[in-house]
């Protein structure tokens, strides 16, 4: 492989030096044993980077590099500036599983014109697990390959994560909320419309700095069966899969159509019957899995759209839920890569509306805020463009000058048969993820 440097022209950024990347499988027990939580690797300092479901995951830190993009060709920027890095970097992955090799972490704006723009970041350091792998891989720049690394020589002693104290909450427009939804009904009785998704946020004051690993780590244990992330600032734990590539085939997970859980096992088993056959939530969910049906469509040979939605069980709401999935096109061996693909699908009518421009004009309108980098696409990806990209939903972006300082986001599909009150209280449910996250033990959820 060529270990000439990679140019500004080709990644945006100079480089004196190739990135060199060296992925190791972590074999011996007791280093296995050290990564039996992969959270509990993150150092206490910087910005940690975290993409975990069910105790598998990638995790990371350090930043060898990164890349900010804008606008509407934001991802494709993103996807050039990554490709270019790769062009001349130096590779030996012993492990070749998905996730090992260069690792880039992503997250990007909702709306194009957003001045939050989005992010690639490379980290320094990544550790992996998937099923019985478990590794090690570390990025750097320089003109060859070192030794092989070791996880004792880029871990330190672990530091507890701290709390962030008491948790002052800003939610007074809570009820002007509810008129912007009454406005959304109006559009969409008056067939502007089909379906529109109208979020808020809340803002937050912590005592004390946030601790990305304490957020981290109640958000895991409490909601394992989402997608737990954390990138640039941005936190969450999310239940939608927005799109998984990998070897050709294509995931994505559809969540629309949500109701409050109770508390109480046999309220809630009546409440999932009552949203399976709600026509207000089958429809919201209609719209969605016909959206993201359509856009993955070009891209592959075959797809398949569950005729019915399950109902996904969390901690906090149900959700009507189904999972489309595809085999892609291939061209020559190569097939669109994740980030392409969900450039294809982002916004999903899950969190845009329907139709897409007509939904993203009414809540320019009408909104109020800019939603920054919630409800756009967060995740990775790697060399060969397989990886993961979720929905940034139940998240919060964590102020990087200010770590007391968050932003919380909710939001809510807003179809002709909504009630502001109802949307009010769904957004609520919505927020409880988050306002966990910043809790204290001692605190009740």
């Amino acid at each position: 492989m060529s270990q000439q440097p990679s140019t500004p022209e080709t990644t945006g950024i100079p480089l004196p030096h190739p990135l060199v990347v060296r992925t190791v499988a972590l074999e011996d027990l007791a280093e296995q044993r050290s990564v039996s939580d992969l959270l509990d690797l993150l150092p206490s300092t910087g910005s940690p980077l975290a993409w975990v479901r069910r105790g598998d995951g990638l995790v990371a830190w350090g930043e060898t590099l990164r890349v900010e993009v804008s606008g509407s060709d934001r991802f494709a920027e993103a996807e050039r500036a990554w490709h270019g890095l790769l062009r001349h970097a130096i590779v030996r992955d012993e492990v070749q599983v998905p996730g090992s090799g260069p690792v880039a972490f992503g997250s990007f704006a909702f709306d194009d014109d957003s001045p939050a723009g989005g992010v690639v970041v490379v980290p320094s350091v990544v550790v992996g697990r998937r099923g019985g792998h478990t590794w090690l891989t570390t990025i750097t720049t320089g003109a060859r390959l070192g030794a092989a690394p070791r996880l004792s020589d880029v871990t330190g002693p672990r530091i507890a994560p701290t709390d962030p104290g008491d948790v002052a909450y800003d939610d007074a427009d809570a009820h002007d909320w509810m008129d912007v939804v009454a406005r959304g009904i109006a559009a969409v009785r008056a067939g502007d419309v089909e379906k529109v998704v109208l979020a808020r946020d809340v803002h937050a004051r912590t005592e004390h700095p946030v601790d990305v690993r304490w957020a981290l780590e109640r958000l895991v244990d409490t909601y394992e069966s989402c997608w737990t992330f954390s990138v640039d600032g941005l936190v969450g734990a999310t239940p939608e899969l927005l799109v998984r590539s990998e070897k050709g085939l294509v995931t994505s997970r559809v969540l629309a159509g949500t109701i409050r859980r109770t508390g109480d096992d046999n309220a809630d088993l009546a409440r999932a019957a009552i949203l399976a056959h709600s026509s207000k939530d089958l429809e919201e969910h209609e719209y969605a899995v016909q959206s993201v049906a359509e856009a993955l469509d070009p891209f592959c040979s075959s797809t398949n759209v569950p005729d019915v939605p399950f109902v996904l069980h969390l901690p906090n709401v149900l959700h009507l839920a189904s999972d489309v999935t595809g085999v892609l096109t291939s061209t020559d061996a190569t097939h669109p890569s994740s980030l392409a693909l969900a450039a294809a699908l982002h916004p999903t009518a899950a969190v845009c509306g329907t139709p897409t421009v007509a939904a993203r004009e009414l809540i320019r309108s009408i909104e109020g805020i800019d939603r920054a980098r919630y409800a756009g696409p967060v995740g990775w990806f790697g060399a060969d463009g397989d990886g993961e990209w979720g929905i940034a939903l139940r998240s919060a972006h964590i102020d990087r000058d200010d770590p007391r300082r968050v932003r919380l986001f909710a939001g809510c599909g807003i179809v002709a048969a909504s009630d502001p009150a109802a949307e009010l209280a769904e957004s609520e449910a919505k927020l409880e993820p988050m306002r966990h996250a910043l809790g204290r033990d001692d605190q009740p959820r």
